[in-house]
């Protein structure tokens, strides 16, 4: 799969997700409107009904305060007098009808000039007469916090609030018009209301700001007083049952997103690996060809009659086949020494390993290949206690492999030191050259299996990409560590841990 594929997989995939984000969102914010709607109807329908209720209370108390016996019996012989000419459903509470006193009083005075004593005009007569004295006995000057019951008004909200669900805290308050302050806030009246003047205590200020208002009393003209209500924890009543909906978007909208991110991931990955593989085996082709070619070669020229007759150069020709094998079976071991250590299928055979004298063997091996590039390669040991314990076989092939890669990345006149020295529980061995570095994403990627650096002009670096990633997987196996500091043109430090005992 080609970038540009990977690349549109990525567009259409993020743009699908971010549709769906997008849907579901507005969906919950629909939601979120619905349910804003339907509280402030409830809301306002409970404090339209308290307002009423506290009206008819109070018309209902009037009444049986100022109705006498004298009245109550005309109208009770007035009525049980006559037989009634239909079922009557029980009078509903008087309600305010838009009629003042005045007017009622002389379209009563008419009715009871009519002579007639049917059910239903006495019953008329009789309504109008009630209402009448509501509205003529109620004392107006009363004051706001008079007429109305602090007590009964909160068992009215309560049960207002309840009966259309709102189970939520709140704070209501009655404010006088007259007054322009707090008559009562709760369950308690307002002796001085700090919202008239001086500091405002925020309760005060909360409930006076709330758009959940009715007035009071709307027979009085003007009305005395506004009934308020405040809800601290709107958003909560609100979001209660759009929670599980917004966390259940948040939580699969975010494992998609990290099995699409892990997918993507892979893919770049596999890809880099199949390059990798690719160059491998084209750097493999290209070790092998070689040899193989100096192999036939050498066969070639043994076999002639000219060569077969002089035992030197056969000598000569069968020594340059035995090198050239040789190397094509270093090479091959390489290749399965990384399948063991991928199926873990190797132990180590352990012994005290001079670590100095591993080192010592290294440089000179090393040295015959840096001297013709009029190059440096030396040891500088420091360590008091070198001896180690691991593979001997193993620990060598590590600093071979770093004394290889050392010189195959300085373009010019090597220059290779090899440091030593003691830390706690073990030894630490440096590997510095004045090479060509290496970038920030290049030590990311250095430790892993098939990976090259990549050397711009230089083209003769040969190898497969396995001896760092084997360097790494040998210091993990020998419980020790290994890291690198380099920077672009200023040569690499690769430092090995090896600890004094394995257990």
């Amino acid at each position: 799969m080609n970038k540009k594929a990977i690349w549109a997989i990525i567009g259409v995939m993020s743009a699908a997700v971010i549709g769906v984000v997008w849907l579901q969102m507005d969906l919950i914010r629909t939601s979120m409107k619905v349910n804003e709607r339907k509280f402030d109807k409830d809301v306002y329908s409970a404090l339209n009904n308290v307002a009423l209720r506290l009206e008819y209370e109070e018309k209902r108390e009037a009444f049986n305060r100022n109705m006498n016996g004298f009245v109550a019996n005309y109208f009770e012989r007035e009525i049980d007098g006559l037989e009634p000419e239909a079922p009557a459903a029980p009078a509903p509470p008087p309600k305010p009808d838009g009629f003042i006193g005045g007017e009622l009083i002389d379209q009563l005075m008419s009715e009871f000039s009519d002579t007639c004593t049917c059910y239903h005009c006495l019953k008329s007569r009789d309504d109008k007469f009630r209402r009448v004295m509501v509205y003529n006995m109620r004392s107006d000057y009363i004051p706001l916090d008079e007429r109305v019951n602090v007590r009964q008004l909160g068992e009215m909200l309560k049960q207002e609030l309840n009966n259309r669900g709102i189970d939520a805290s709140y704070n209501f308050g009655v404010f006088s018009n007259e007054k322009q302050s707090f008559v009562m806030v709760d369950d308690h009246y307002v002796i001085d209301d700090p919202t008239s003047g001086g500091a405002v205590i925020p309760v005060f200020k909360a409930i006076l700001d709330s758009p959940y208002k009715v007035t009071l009393f709307n027979q009085d003209m003007p009305s005395p007083g506004t009934l308020m209500i405040h809800f601290p924890y709107r958003s909560s009543v609100l979001w209660s049952s759009l929670w599980k909906n917004f966390l259940g978007t948040i939580v699969f909208t975010s494992i998609i997103l990290l099995c699409f991110g892990y997918t993507i991931h892979v893919i770049i990955m596999q890809k880099k690996l199949s390059e990798m593989k690719t160059d491998f085996i084209n750097n493999m082709t290209h070790e092998f060809k070689t040899p193989i070619a100096t192999i036939s070669l050498a066969a070639d020229s043994i076999t002639n009659p000219i060569i077969s007759g002089n035992p030197d150069k056969v000598s000569r020709f069968a020594n340059i086949i035995k090198q050239e094998n040789k190397r094509m079976n270093s090479q091959v071991e390489k290749v399965l020494q990384m399948a063991l250590l991928d199926k873990r299928e190797f132990s180590l055979k352990t012994s005290a390993v001079n670590l100095h004298e591993v080192i010592y063997a290294a440089i000179e091996n090393i040295g015959l290949q840096v001297e013709k590039r009029d190059g440096t390669a030396k040891a500088v040991l420091e360590a008091t206690e070198p001896v180690v314990e691991g593979d001997m076989t193993h620990i060598s092939n590590i600093i071979n492999n770093l004394l290889d890669n050392a010189n195959k990345y300085s373009p010019d006149k090597p220059e290779i030191t090899v440091h030593t020295r003691n830390v706690a529980n073990g030894v630490e061995v440096t590997v510095e050259d004045k090479g060509i570095g290496l970038s920030k994403e290049a030590r990311k990627q250095i430790f892993d299996k098939f990976y090259r650096v990549h050397t711009g002009n230089l083209h003769d670096v040969k190898g497969f990409g396995l001896g760092l990633s084997y360097v790494k997987a040998m210091m993990t196996a020998h419980k020790g560590q290994v890291d690198v500091k380099s920077e672009p043109g200023k040569g690499s430090s690769f430092i090995l841990f090896f600890p004094f005992h394995l257990n």
